[in-house]
């Protein structure tokens, strides 16, 4: 009998692994998303992809703002097995990650312990990693230290961008995500600690972090380029202060350059 679960998650990349677990017969039983946000210029009301894709399949969701005891007790009362989570931006207690017969899985678009944290996919790129991959963990309340149920492994793209990069680790998590339910049982009892002596850690992205400068190493610059799409993008300030948006660089025989750019006020130009 598959395992029945509650699913925590917010953006593209959990509606992608949700789309997968549905057509693999996993229905979750209820989703856990963020709230509705104003965003865009308009200041609209905008729901997470995980929102738009739980309405599209007739699934019961919940938006709390925060986690609250009302919260938790609305969980107890649901009869599954396992909770799962995929990106869902908050932190759970432990009394919610503890909760159910199986815990709480949890897909890392990392190889932990490598790259603990917000922006393990960024990470990788920035420190010129050759490989990366994706791991499930069994999640504990100390961020990203569970124990490693199942990974796997891809190399990264000499050119390859964080959508791009990310894209293919969403295909591969949620093989693996399915590939592990199907064998629960199994890969919670075969579960391995992580080794401490590979620990390494990425907090979140600040739009300052996209700013460079014009006589920064070129190879350094392209792997910030990389990295940083589509946010915060890269720019830097000419010698008159104003800001110039980095829009495309590639490599030229061999080495990269600057391509396109936005001038402050302007329009894109090509180089």
């Amino acid at each position: 009998m598959k395992p029945s679960f509650v699913f925590f998650g917010t953006p593209d990349i959990a509606a992608e692994t949700l789309q997968v677990l549905f057509d693999n017969d996993y229905i979750p039983k209820l989703i856990v998303t963020g709230p509705d946000r104003l965003a865009g210029r308009g200041m609209k009301m905008i729901q997470s992809d995980v929102k738009i894709w739980a309405d599209e399949h007739g699934i019961t969701t919940i938006q709390p703002e925060k986690i609250t005891d009302e919260v938790i007790k609305e969980l107890e009362e649901i009869d599954c097995d396992i909770f799962i989570v995929v990106a869902y931006g908050k932190i759970l207690p432990e009394s919610i990650i503890n909760m159910k017969k199986y815990g709480t899985l949890n897909i890392h678009y990392s190889l932990l312990p490598r790259w603990r944290g917000a922006c393990p996919t960024e990470a990788a790129i920035l420190a010129n990693d050759a490989v990366t991959g994706v791991t499930i963990q069994s999640m504990v309340y100390q961020l990203d230290a569970g124990d490693v149920m199942a990974r796997t492994e891809t190399d990264i793209l000499s050119e390859e961008t964080t959508p791009q990069l990310r894209g293919r680790l969403s295909v591969l998590g949620s093989e693996l995500l399915v590939d592990t339910l199907n064998n629960l049982e199994d890969q919670l009892q075969n579960k391995i600690a992580q080794n401490p002596e590979g620990i390494t850690k990425c907090g979140k992205i600040k739009k300052t972090d996209g700013e460079v400068s014009r006589t920064d190493d070129m190879e350094e610059m392209y792997k910030k380029y990389r990295a940083y799409q589509p946010w915060p993008g890269i720019y830097y300030f000419d010698a008159d202060g104003k800001r110039m948006k980095i829009t495309e660089m590639k490599r030229v025989n061999g080495k990269p350059r600057i391509t396109k750019m936005i001038p402050e006020g302007g329009k894109e130009i090509s180089i």
